[in-house]
């Protein structure tokens, strides 16, 4: 333990101030692990806080490998996020589909980069997301007012994409998809008559040891699990509905291409045919279709669908016409009560 530092007095009437007592029936546990469970914030962001001082009992200051005991009374100041040294981007639309306290569920277009990165920094969707009008909403990640990217897609992917709005919603969302519990629906046109009405892929997948830039099922990648159903076969080509049970980099490309049915346009996992696609396609043609996932306030379920761009479906009527739950009218949003 360490003397508390001064703080500045604006400082701390500013701040969110945490008090979280260790249950009388818990055993001795490390401080930083504790506060991740009971906080909701990143253990990076409270080794922080705690390095500055912020995490007190009895007025000192503890350590992150502290060891706390049952009835230990802890007070964490959380101060206020800083503003996002990003630059926003108003000018770049974001379709909302679904919105509230916790969370934004948006419609990402094909071809808008999700994450600013080296040499990247501007045209992406954060950018857009903090020039919204009211992008003061977000409650701050850790430590700064910005919103939480809790997964991507594909530059050349389009449909839905959660983003939270504050630590906590992040955490919920980052533990559903730990623990599988985000239904993650997606369409894709592929090379080929895929003979199986359904079908469940399940190939590791790892960086390609050839090509460093592309991943490939490996014998020692991570485990991947894909499952698909036929929704329309045409001369030529499938529509597939597929739901990502994991959530590997590439993993649909990279399972598409390794059963012999890549994705229509993949120029990365493509070749020939399959890359250049059906006539007058210009994109990847695969879409984030449907999402369900639990609120992380009200434990409501979230249902979520981004209709089928009007690009990928002018492809299907080329192609012999659109399954009547695909098209334009057929975009929902809604929350469920949970089972009782």
């Amino acid at each position: 333990m360490t003397n508390v530092p001064d703080l500045p007095n604006a400082d701390v009437a500013a701040s969110d101030i945490r008090l979280v007592t260790v249950p009388s029936d818990a055993p001795p546990v490390r401080v930083d692990r504790l506060l991740v469970d009971r906080t909701g914030l990143s253990r990076s962001y409270l080794q922080k806080l705690i390095a500055a001082g912020r995490l007190t009992t009895d007025g000192v200051a503890l350590k992150a490998n502290a060891i706390v005991g049952p009835g230990a009374e802890l007070r964490l100041e959380i101060p206020p996020p800083e503003p996002a040294e990003l630059r926003a981007e108003p000018d770049i639309a974001v379709v909302v589909i679904h919105e509230d306290d916790d969370l934004l569920l948006v419609n990402k277009p094909s071809g808008l980069v999700v994450h600013p990165a080296a040499g990247h920094d501007s045209g992406t969707l954060v950018n857009a997301l903090l020039g919204r009008a009211d992008a003061t909403e977000y409650g701050g990640i850790a430590g700064v007012r910005r919103p939480g990217i809790v997964h991507r897609l594909d530059r050349d992917t389009s449909g839905l994409l959660m983003v939270a709005k504050n630590d906590r919603a992040q955490a919920s969302l980052m533990g559903q998809l730990k623990a599988r519990r985000v239904k993650k629906t997606y369409l894709a046109l592929v090379q080929g008559s895929v003979a199986a009405p359904t079908g469940r892929i399940e190939a590791p997948i790892g960086r390609d040891r050839r090509q460093r830039t592309r991943m490939g099922v490996v014998a020692d990648g991570r485990p991947s699990v894909t499952g698909y159903r036929v929704r329309r076969r045409y001369e030529g080509w499938t529509l597939l509905e597929l739901d990502l049970i994991t959530g590997r980099t590439h993993q649909i490309r990279v399972h598409l291409e390794a059963i012999g049915h890549p994705v229509a346009g993949d120029p990365v996992y493509g070749t020939g045919r399959s890359r250049r696609g059906p006539e007058g396609l210009h994109r990847l043609f695969l879409h984030a279709w449907r999402l369900e996932l639990t609120s992380p306030s009200s434990g409501d379920l979230i249902r979520a669908v981004a209709p089928l761009p009007d690009d990928l479906i002018g492809i299907l009527v080329g192609l012999g016409g659109v399954p009547n739950d695909i098209g334009p009218a057929s975009g929902e949003r809604g929350t469920e009560a949970p089972a009782r």
